[in-house]
């Protein structure tokens, strides 16, 4: 059972959270300070931090750096009413994994911390397949894409392209298909589009060093291949 440690000391906002991801299945700890959080994390591990800013002890970017400086090797996710691209970046130079600004839905909540998890390779999916390969894993709530421990970087095309893939892995997805649920049933457009996105797509999963591949089938459409294909 994955382990979940929120810090934050506003009741109506760690309530709601609490019971959302006990509901999960998720073992859930709740502390009001920094303080607290950063014993808590020297003396028993967590799988995700749901950090918030604004502790009333001391600021949650200190609680994030200090946590990282003794050796906490568990996901940290920020949450703040603070609002900027300058707090964020900040925010993952300080050793968090993921920043939520507030208000937030529940839902997206959730979906960050699955894909937290199968980042530090704590949820079903990040595990090899019955073969002993690592396999792409798709977060859709979440509209991530990861392998293993590393998450490829995909442009809403791309990821709704590769979706579509790997839902029918090993097998031919036609080119009329892609293009009708990628794009619109009505585009008019060329159907370049579709080579020029599959062509990025290829290049990011061989950077991120996927073992599976995207093939074209001639005059037909493209199928995502596992190592073990010729």
């Amino acid at each position: 059972m994955a382990r979940v440690l929120i810090v934050e000391d506003e009741e109506d906002i760690a309530f709601p959270l609490v019971r959302t991801l006990e509901r999960e299945g998720y073992d859930v700890e709740w502390l009001e300070s920094g303080k607290a959080a950063l014993e808590q994390m020297r003396n028993t591990f967590a799988d995700v931090v749901i950090l918030d800013l604004g502790l009333p002890d001391m600021d949650g970017l200190e609680v994030c750096q200090r946590a990282r400086k003794e050796g906490f090797t568990g996901a940290i996710m920020i949450v703040t009413a603070r609002a900027g691209e300058l707090d964020r970046v900040v925010g993952l130079d300080y050793g968090a994994d993921d920043y939520l600004s507030k208000p937030f839905g529940v839902a997206e909540l959730q979906a960050r911390v699955r894909a937290l998890l199968r980042r530090t390779s704590q949820a079903p999916g990040a595990t090899p397949d019955a073969a002993g390969h690592t396999t792409i894993v798709i977060d859709q709530d979440a509209r991530r894409v990861f392998y293993g421990d590393t998450e490829v970087l995909l442009t809403g095309k791309e990821f709704d392209v590769l979706d579509i893939l790997v839902a029918h892995r090993g097998k031919v997805v036609s080119r009329d298909r892609l293009m009708a649920e990628v794009w619109d049933a009505n585009w008019y457009g060329s159907t370049k589009t579709l080579d020029v996105t599959i062509g990025r797509l290829r290049n990011k999963l061989e950077g991120a060093e996927v073992d599976e591949r995207v093939v074209a089938v001639r005059g037909v459409g493209f199928r995502l291949e596992g190592p073990d294909h010729a």
